[in-house]
């Protein structure tokens, strides 16, 4: 079995656009703001242990820039996915503790991506295009599951995979 690939975390990075990332930012400096000189002045009692106060400013503070960092996210991320970005985004301020972000990761659809015979959106999870009959992955030929073009063997049934008609634009890779 060949090494696995190891994620690069820059793809995912890309999908958190800039406007997140200062939104985020003077997020996180209103909530130190608030909590390290609003708050104190309007206190009538002693305060808390300065380790307690810490901890709990720099909390509340990367959790509300959690939270526009998951939103930008999912702005980049929804049309990837034939989503509505705006909607998703509706639902992420509307819903509180983070609640709309869990259904979004819950109910994202698979990614989607162009038949390379009929430019036919596809999702990328599809064995044949809908459209045109075209094959966009290698499977097994008795259990249809997904196989890598280099496999010999079905990982899940253990069907010979070269007694199988390889398409032709994935013969090419297992050779």
């Amino acid at each position: 079995m060949p090494d696995p690939k190891p994620i690069s975390i820059h793809e995912e990075e890309r999908l958190i656009p800039v406007w997140s990332i200062v939104v985020a930012s003077l997020a996180f400096v209103l909530v130190e703001y608030y909590f390290w000189v609003v708050a104190p002045a309007q206190r009538h009692h002693p305060p808390q242990p300065l380790g307690l106060r810490i901890y709990f400013n720099i909390s509340w503070g990367v959790v509300a820039s959690l939270y526009f960092l998951m939103v930008g996210y999912i702005s980049k991320d929804a049309p990837r996915r034939a989503m509505s970005p705006r909607f998703w985004m509706f639902i992420c301020f509307v819903m509180p503790a983070g609640i709309g972000a869990v259904l979004y990761f819950l109910l994202r659809q698979p990614q989607v991506s162009r038949c390379p015979a009929c430019s036919t959106h596809v999702q990328d999870d599809f064995h044949f295009c809908p459209q045109c009959n075209f094959q966009l992955t290698a499977n097994c030929g008795t259990c249809f599951r997904t196989v890598r073009a280099t496999d010999l063997y079905c990982t899940n049934c253990g069907h010979e995979l070269a007694n199988d008609q390889t398409p032709a634009r994935l013969r090419v890779l297992s050779e």
